[in-house]
């Protein structure tokens, strides 16, 4: 048997061998979460022990680039199939989100008590309207859904956090019978700028189309089905003319008078053009429709507040409600996304009737 003196030795250097094999295990341990941490491009860390005290989830913790690069991955990814103007909304929607979680230094953890923090920024701080409010919140409810769906959140927490109440009126007024009529009898087809006019003017307010939808408009998109005529239009939000809206046959009348006197028109020519010495033929554009139908307003006499170029559109709605149109009739006539928005109209309908003057 060994002396007791050279087990001893033998057992400290074991226990030596053991720290250092621990030692360099820790070493290489944190060398690795270190790396990962300052390497990794998407590399989000879930800390399992701050959970959400309303859904009991995870929080995420993200820094403020990588929120960007989320956004960018977002827009990239879930928006590839929306129109430039919805993009755009969106953009500058979760551009606000990001400059306010820059402000709070990193400490939103995606938590819906930091959503519910987010809306009362915009609605106190920033004193948005409810519609901004709502606008700006389903942006964000969109990002968070996104992050859930590649696997970034276990849970979304803006669909916990619900949007301001939508306004139950217009703030844009609406024309009266006698207004309509004053409006339709000032621009009497006689020039070719007269005609082009009054085909704008029956198509906002027989056909509630906008002024986008008008400017977009060529003349090949008008199609004669078995069912009457139709505008094929890009709908809200769409990168394609991808919805139909019925055309009376009044409103096709006044329209063909108006291609008429254009002469030979192709089907990719604009339905609308300039008629000026200067811009002959060239595409009508928002705010050339906004200057002439304000013209028309003047010279009818229709110079109440809040009266504009749109409420052409809007009365649309109530000139099909007042004839007796079913309310969901009315509302794919209009495109509107609920019928909680077309109720707006039935509410408002007795205004048709009323004298504004």
């Amino acid at each position: 048997m060994p002396p007791r003196g050279r087990k001893s030795r033998a057992r400290a250097r074991a226990l030596s061998g053991v720290r250092e094999q621990q030692a360099y295990f820790r070493y290489c341990i944190l060398g690795f979460l270190s790396s990962l941490k300052e390497s990794s491009t998407y590399f989000d860390v879930i800390m399992p022990e701050k959970r959400d005290q309303a859904t009991g989830r995870p929080l995420l913790v993200i820094s403020t680039p990588e929120l960007g690069r989320r956004i960018d991955d977002f827009i990239r990814e879930y928006l590839r199939e929306k129109s430039p103007a919805t993009v755009g909304t969106y953009r500058r929607s979760l551009k606000e989100f990001e400059r306010w979680f820059a402000q709070r230094q990193d400490r939103v953890r995606f938590s819906v008590a930091d959503i519910s923090s987010y809306k009362e920024y915009l609605t106190e701080t920033r004193g948005l309207h409810q519609v901004s409010v709502s606008t700006y919140l389903t942006a964000l409810r969109r990002l968070c859904q996104y992050l859930v769906d590649i696997g970034v959140l276990e849970e979304n927490p803006a669909a916990r956090v619900k949007g301001n109440s939508r306004p139950t009126s217009h703030s844009r007024a609406v024309l009266s019978e006698s207004e309509v009529d004053a409006l339709t009898s000032v621009v009497e087809p006689g020039s070719v700028i007269n005609r082009r006019d009054r085909a704008i003017i029956f198509m906002m307010l027989y056909a509630g189309l906008s002024e986008i939808e008008l400017v977009r408009a060529d003349v090949g998109d008008l199609e004669q089905t078995l069912m009457g005529w139709f505008l094929r239009v890009q709908g809200k939000g769409r990168s394609v003319k991808d919805q139909q809206v019925p055309l009376d046959p009044d409103v096709i009348a006044v329209i063909q008078r108006y291609l008429d006197v254009r002469g030979r028109v192709r089907p990719e020519d604009p339905l609308l053009v300039s008629h000026g010495h200067r811009s002959e033929g060239e595409r009508l554009n928002t705010r050339s429709i906004r200057t002439r139908i304000r013209r028309h307003l003047d010279e009818a006499g229709i110079k109440r507040s809040g009266v504009s170029p749109h409420s052409l559109t809007h009365t649309a709605a109530l000139i099909w409600l007042n004839g007796g149109m079913a309310l969901e009739d009315v509302r794919r006539r209009m495109r509107h996304g609920t019928l909680e928005t077309t109720m707006i109209y039935f509410r408002r309908q007795g205004l048709l009737k009323g004298d504004h003057a």
